[in-house]
């Protein structure tokens, strides 16, 4: 990412007005931070993306922690998170602004081990109950995907998954990159066959930062091209991804 000194400034002084980057994440999805269970490690393509940029930039790195998605993007907007992997949605995209697509990942939906359901295809009954994370494009697109099945919000991953192994939900949908995390950490917990849709996720930074956006662009493209970014999926343990395609908010 070599350009001219004076527009470099310029673009390091957007990206990180505060002196450092601040990169806004949230545990339990491998697109934004998990924590290695025996090491204590962190890793996740947020986490690590966000080093990246930040090195690139030559600017120091700050993470800020969130519950989930939406905190972050609304810390966004209010100018306190400079850097966030993101569901890029229209919806998002009225509060933050999006880099072109880095990657799609498959929508899916999660079963703990007593579970009898086999298919997402009888999920739409009265008495079943679907979880998804509160302020996810998934509550606001299921609530009205289903007429019967009641639709319920948990805090984060973790909660969910103690929701599942209670009985409180019948499922749990969100990217599978995040199911795969939570049936990890559950015996015997079952992804459902096929998905319900995609996920385009890019990297989100506050509106009115066009030399910060010029940057940024170009590292996508160069993360991307160079193969750093299946590395750091791979670092991420990162599943369910598939080829970027682009989203409404980034067209």
């Amino acid at each position: 990412m070599s350009e001219p000194s004076d527009i470099a400034t310029l673009a390091r002084t957007e990206a990180a007005p505060s002196g450092a980057l601040r990169v806004g994440v949230f545990e339990g999805s491998p697109l934004s931070q998990v924590t290695d269970r025996i090491s204590g490690e962190k890793r996740g393509l947020g986490y690590d993306l966000g080093a990246e940029f930040a090195r690139r930039l030559d600017v120091p790195l700050a993470y800020v922690a969130f519950q989930r998605i939406a905190e972050v993007i609304a810390a966004m907007k209010q100018g306190e998170v400079d850097f966030a992997l993101s569901n890029a949605t229209p919806a998002r995209a009225a509060d933050v602004d999006f880099s072109q697509t880095l990657i799609s990942l498959e929508l899916g939906y999660l079963v703990a081990r007593r579970s009898t359901l086999a298919s997402a295809d009888v999920l739409d009954l009265p008495g079943i109950t679907i979880g998804v994370t509160k302020g996810s494009t998934s509550e606001r697109t299921l609530a009205a995907r289903f007429s019967h099945a009641r639709v319920t919000s948990a805090e984060n991953a973790r909660t969910a998954t103690q929701m599942l192994e209670s009985g409180a939900l019948d499922v749990f949908a969100t990217n599978k990159p995040t199911l795969y995390e939570m049936s990890d950490a559950m015996t015997g917990a079952r992804i459902l066959p096929g998905n319900w849709g995609l996920e385009h996720i890019a990297i989100a930074i506050p509106k009115g930062r066009p030399q910060a956006m010029a940057a940024l662009q170009r590292f996508v493209s160069d993360v991307q091209a160079s193969g750093l970014l299946e590395q750091l999926k791979r670092r991420a343990g990162l599943r369910g991804a598939v080829t970027a395609q682009s989203s409404p908010a980034s067209r």
